[in-house]
Order: C-alpha cells, then sequence, then structure tokens
C-alpha cells in the first residue's frame, strides 16, 4: 500500500482488520457444533475444518494479489478482513486439534514445537514473501505486477498446512456430540450454551478468568511500549530491528522449548509460578536500560532476557489455557473464549500505557509494569489454595 502511493491515515486504519483475531470466539461454537459437507466426512471434524480454512486462505490471499490499493481500497480491505477472518478461524481449529491431540503432560512442549514453527512461518510470510518481491523486481518484472507474483507465492506457501493436515492423525471425537440429532441451527445453539454453561459451573470460574486475563498483563503493558521506548531513548531502527530478529527470536525459540522442558519436569502450578515470576521480573531490564541509556550490548542482553523469560510464561500459560478446556465437545469454544479474554489484557488494559510513561519516566514506568504482575500471582496462590490446580494433572 506504501509502494502505491496509499496515505498512513488510511494504512493505519487497515490494522482494524485484525478484529477477528479478538473476536473469534463469537463464531467458535459452529467448528465446534457444524461439520464440513464432504471435508469432515472424509478426513473427520477436526481436519476437516482445517482443510476448509486453509482452502479458503488460498483464496483470499490470491483475490488480495490481484487488488489495485490506489485504485480500489474497498476491495482491498474486503479482501484483508476475509483473510483474517479465515485466518483466526483457523488458529481455533489449530488450537482445538492441539488441545485434543496432545495429553495435558505434553501441551506445553507442543505449544513450544507450535510457537517455534509459528515464528517461522511469520518471518517466511513476511521478510521472505518481501524478499520474492525484491527478487522478482530484479528479474525486471513490471512493478504493478510484482506484488501479485508475491501473494500467488504466499498463497503456495499454504501448500505446507494442506500437506500438514492431510498427514495428520484427527484426534478422537467426542463421545457425544450436542443436539446430534437436531439441526444444525439447534446443534450450534446447544453448543455454545454448553460451553459456557459448563465452564461457569466450575468451582470458582469467576477467579479462573479473572487469573486468565491477568496472569501476562505485566509482559504486555511493557510490550506494547518496547519499541517506542527504545526508538526514543535514541537507538536506531535498524540496529532495534537487527536484535529482535535476531538474538531476540533466538532467545524467543529458547525459552519456549525450556517452558516445555519446565513442564515435562514440574508440576503445572509450579510452572506458573515459575513463568509468571520470571515474565514479570524481566521487565526490570528495561528500567536499567532507561538509566544507562544507548548502549547496544546491554540492549541485546536486555532483549534475550525479555523474550527468554516471556517465551516461558507462554507456553505454561498455554498449557494452563488447554488443561482448562478439557471437555471435547467445547474444546474449540471454549479456548477461543480463554485465548480472547488474554487480548482484552494486550489491548484495552495495556492501552494506557503510553499516558503513565509520559508522566513518570521510562525508568519508573517499567518497574510499574512489573508490581502490574502481582495481582494475578495474588489470584494464583488463591486458587493453589483452593487445590483448583489438583483437577487438571
Amino acid at each position: 500500500m506504501t509502494e502505491a502511493g496509499v496515505n498512513l491515515g488510511t494504512i493505519g486504519l487497515f490494522s482494524l482488520v485484525g478484529l477477528p483475531y479478538t473476536l473469534k470466539f463469537l463464531w467458535a461454537p459452529v467448528v465446534d457444533a457444524i461439520d464440513v459437507p464432504v471435508l469432515s466426512r472424509l478426513l473427520g471434524r477436526r481436519r476437516g475444518w482445517l482443510l476448509a480454512t486453509q482452502i479458503a486462505l488460498v483464496g483470499a490471499i490470491l483475490f488480495l494479489g490481484f487488488q489495485n490499493p490506489a485504485q480500489a481500497p474497498v476491495l482491498v480491505a474486503v479482501g484483508a478482513l476475509l483473510l483474517a477472518t479465515a485466518s483466526a478461524t483457523q488458529d481455533i481449529v489449530v488450537d482445538a486439534f492441539r488441545v485434543e491431540r496432545l495429553d495435558t503432560s505434553e501441551q506445553a512442549a507442543g505449544m513450544a514445537g507450535y510457537v517455534a514453527a509459528y515464528r517461522i512461518g511469520m518471518l517466511v510470510s513476511g521478510a521472505g514473501v518481501i524478499g520474492i518481491v525484491a527478487a522478482i523486481e530484479v528479474w525486471g518484472i513490471a512493478r504493478d505486477k510484482v506484488w501479485l507474483w508475491g501473494y500467488v507465492a504466499a498463497a503456495a506457501f499454504m501448500g505446507v498446512g494442506m500437506l500438514a493436515t492431510l498427514l495428520a492423525r484427527e484426534p478422537e471425537p467426542p463421545a457425544r456430540r450436542d443436539g446430534a440429532g437436531e439441526g444444525a441451527l439447534a446443534r450450534l445453539t446447544a453448543t455454545a450454551y454448553g460451553a459456557f454453561a459448563e465452564f461457569l459451573s466450575r468451582s470458582h470460574a469467576v477467579a479462573i478468568l479473572l487469573f486468565v486475563l491477568l496472569f501476562k498483563f505485566a509482559d504486555a503493558f511493557a510490550g506494547v511500549l518496547t519499541a517506542p521506548f527504545v526508538i526514543a531513548i535514541g537507538f536506531d531502527k535498524a540496529a532495534y530491528a537487527a536484535i529482535v530478529k535476531g538474538v531476540g527470536l533466538a532467545a524467543a525459540l529458547a525459552g519456549g522449548f525450556a517452558g516445555g522442558a519446565l513442564a515435562r519436569a514440574v508440576p503445572l502450578v509450579t510452572c506458573l509460578w515459575i513463568g509468571g515470576v520470571l515474565q514479570m521480573l524481566s521487565n526490570l531490564v528495561f528500567s536499567a536500560q532507561a538509566m544507562i541509556g544507548v548502549n547496544v550490548p546491554f540492549l541485546t542482553a536486555a532483549i534475550v532476557v525479555e523474550n527468554f523469560c516471556g517465551a516461558i510464561g507462554t507456553v505454561v500459560f498455554v498449557a494452563y489455557l488447554s488443561a482448562l478446556c478439557g471437555a471435547r465437545a467445547h474444546t474449540a469454544t471454549q479456548y477461543a473464549l480463554l485465548t480472547a479474554l488474554t487480548a482484552v489484557g494486550r489491548t484495552f488494559l495495556a492501552s494506557g500505557g503510553g499516558f503513565i510513561a509520559e508522566a513518570t519516566g521510562w525508568a519508573l514506568f517499567f518497574a510499574i509494569t512489573t508490581l502490574a504482575g502481582i495481582p494475578g500471582l495474588i489470584l494464583l496462590a488463591w486458587l493453589q489454595a483452593r487445590r483448583h490446580f489438583d483437577t487438571l494433572k
């Protein structure tokens, strides 16, 4: 869009097409209740949905590739929204597949592998596609056509996911599907009601939801302003990007696998304590960076510490969310609801961080973000005292 001459205001508004990722819990019951015609019969309900969303993604990517952002911004917006909706739906299905396919003891290790592959996929679809476009341009293809072929390449990469879908083993279906003998609308209504009712009927349901909301809050609170902080104190954008994409990525991958190994070695509640404390205290490295100023070696160490600790917290937390979604008839709906709740903390609760940073200065701001992790740990202690985690083994 930038190369096509679209103004920055319009480009900024396009961030709203990411809303399906926050609202995906609204249609997650469809994934639990309704089978995809033909595909679900051939592949099973989860793999059938996976292949259907992947086919939809290919179509949406190609549709976008054939649009001109300067001449038809509305069609680009429609294509981007379709793409985000299909992608969010694929997320729903992948999460349900992973939760149902792995035992509770395997969830953290499985999530570590998932996060590693996801980050590699993001690099391929982001920097990789841009690299392909740059290479095509060097070959002499007209500039107004190079992005089309970049999108064609991106659509072709979906073949990797399709192959994985065909080779994967379908999870065991639920023993009983809600409203199995009724019409699609009745099954959908019963599934949506059953998913929420089953979760809210659990002991300490409200405290569990508050814990889900607050556990990653300190991490999200600091993360929203980490990049603006680094640039504001005088670092070069290119140097920061190189550190984040290089050692930062490596540290995040290492932290993910460390979290998976930790979850195999100690109980889930112990993992949550370790991950919660680490991700909270890691924010203090940016307070130190604010006092030290521009120092590339220290920034590199700070990014490594923050990414490593944050990844451990993420992996063990996702293992906990997966353990909460034990009812196979409602896996997709409940997991989508819980992840949407974490997004509230990441977007709405952390949105006022800039005003706090302006009032306090960077060093004190990151110290405050560390304290923001305390309510989540208090809830963790409260739930542990009531033996909540004993039921998740």
